[in-house]
């Protein structure tokens, strides 16, 4: 059984550029040369796409791969399967990594167990329920990627496949 998903490197120094594509390759088992372009949103950085297919638990491995370079944002999507949920990794270099299981729609699915610590935080603690909930839903992330996602538009986008 195989997924699909998209690497968006939404900005990235120069000099790590090689790197990402070495550590990109070493998950996917085959050669990664990404079409590198300039990212408006952060001058100095570099931005790159790429379509992927692999077994499920390839963007997990991704981004662990990517993890740590603290210079870099970026973001892993795959899609569900007929043996995995889809998933979502968000990084940022404020913020850290952001993890989300998402259904066939796309939609965050949340566990009733996280849920649940944040109504208990929320009552003990007097936190904000609206700021807990956003962070489950990864708002902080979405919000500091928006920009970069905007100058990407119209980037180009290549399909690599899995050797498996």
């Amino acid at each position: 059984m195989t997924t699909r998903g998209v690497l968006y490197i939404h900005s990235a120094p120069r000099a790590l550029c090689p790197h990402v594509e070495w550590a990109v390759a070493g998950v996917l088992g085959v050669r990664v040369n990404l079409d590198w372009i300039r990212q408006p949103a952060a001058p100095g950085h570099w931005r790159s796409e790429l379509s992927w297919q692999g077994e499920p638990g390839t963007a997990s491995k991704l981004a662990s791969a990517l993890r740590g370079w603290q210079l870099m944002r970026y973001e892993v999507t795959s899609e569900p399967c007929a043996t995995a949920e889809g998933e979502r990794y968000s990084s940022t270099p404020g913020l850290g990594i952001f993890h989300a299981v998402t259904g066939i729609h796309g939609d965050i699915l949340i566990p009733e167990d996280r849920l649940r610590a944040v109504l208990l935080r929320a009552r003990s603690e007097g936190s904000d329920l609206e700021t807990e909930i956003g962070r489950l839903l990864g708002k902080p992330w979405d919000d500091e990627l928006e920009p970069f996602r905007y100058a990407g538009e119209g980037a180009p986008v290549r399909w690599l496949h899995q050797v498996v």
